[in-house]
């Protein structure tokens, strides 16, 4: 089919509408990276913009040789391997018998599960009860409370009855399947697009959490990354970074310009690593998950 005057002029509009979106969008990420590997007089003095200019690496040399930032990515990782472990796990339990059609009170309890989407507890009665189950100041705190999103349920539920054909778990019935061996070998091996998304949803989560952090840790030994890197680009707090008694003021304001643009590199690199795996099945399993039954 030839494509019309018309045609042409709406794809070049809309190509160059998609192409000034990811620029405005890549960009700070990419000025963050340059300016990590920049002399940071020249990134405060706005000659910085393409291209590092004065290669250096002072601030990933403070941040690697800090102890606490290490043993904060440590933590964070463990946190979000074993959390999205226990999401994956719930989610599953949760979404594959609300969807299937032959399970009695289907109905009353996703009323029930959708009703806590919308009305919690609160604050601070959330807080009395993770205090009288003795979590402050465990690893179980980050991992517990939440270890199921609602909206990730519905997401898994609906690519259960629209992307699994019923025919198929009735066959696999027939042959003689249990309802555990017919999710582990027919469900879940068809449900990979869904799962890869449940991944990148529940393991961002994870990486990015801090507010429980806030609440329920008072121990600094089992912060989180985003913890500390909250209390180095919000709060200013790197004293044990930057050495004022060894350089000068001016030299120490330099280095901790670098070490927060070096921190926030580090913290998103595993996410920006992850997401190239997981991309294919991710349009896939939010579209199917999406549609409505």
């Amino acid at each position: 089919m030839l494509e019309t005057r018309s045609d042409k002029i709406t794809e070049a509009v809309n190509y160059a509408l998609l192409t000034l979106v990811s620029v405005i969008v890549l960009y700070p990420l990419l000025f963050v990276l340059i300016a990590s590997i920049s002399n940071p007089e020249s990134v405060l003095r706005g000659e910085v913009w393409l291209w590092p200019k004065d290669l250096t690496f002072v601030g990933y040399e403070r941040i690697l040789s800090n102890p606490e930032i290490m043993r904060s990515y440590g933590n964070t990782i463990a946190y979000t391997l074993v959390g999205t472990a226990v999401n994956l796990v719930m989610t599953i339990a949760a979404a594959y018998p609300l969807s299937r059609k032959d399970f009695a009170g289907r109905g009353f309890f996703t009323a029930l599960i959708v009703f806590t989407m919308f009305f919690s507890g609160g604050m601070i009665p959330t807080y009395l009860l993770i205090k009288k189950l003795s979590l402050l100041n465990s690893f179980w705190v980050m991992i517990i409370p939440s270890a199921i999103s609602v909206w990730n349920v519905i997401i898994m539920r609906t690519f259960f009855t629209t992307g699994i054909p019923p025919e198929m778990q009735e066959a696999a019935a027939i042959d003689g399947c249990t309802n555990m061996q017919l999710l582990m070998r027919v469900v879940l091996p068809l449900s990979m697009p869904v799962i890869a998304v449940m991944v990148l949803f529940y393991s961002v989560g994870h990486w990015n959490a801090y507010f429980n952090a806030l609440l329920y840790l008072n121990d600094r030994g089992m912060y989180p990354l985003q913890l500390i890197l909250r209390e180095i680009l919000v709060q200013g707090q790197m004293q044990e970074m930057v050495d004022v008694s060894d350089d000068s003021l001016a030299r120490s304001m330099m280095d901790a310009e670098a070490i927060k643009y070096a921190a926030v590199i580090i913290a998103n690199l595993p996410v920006l690593m992850l997401y190239p795996f997981l991309q294919k099945y991710f349009v896939k399993g939010v579209m199917i998950g999406a549609v409505k039954g």
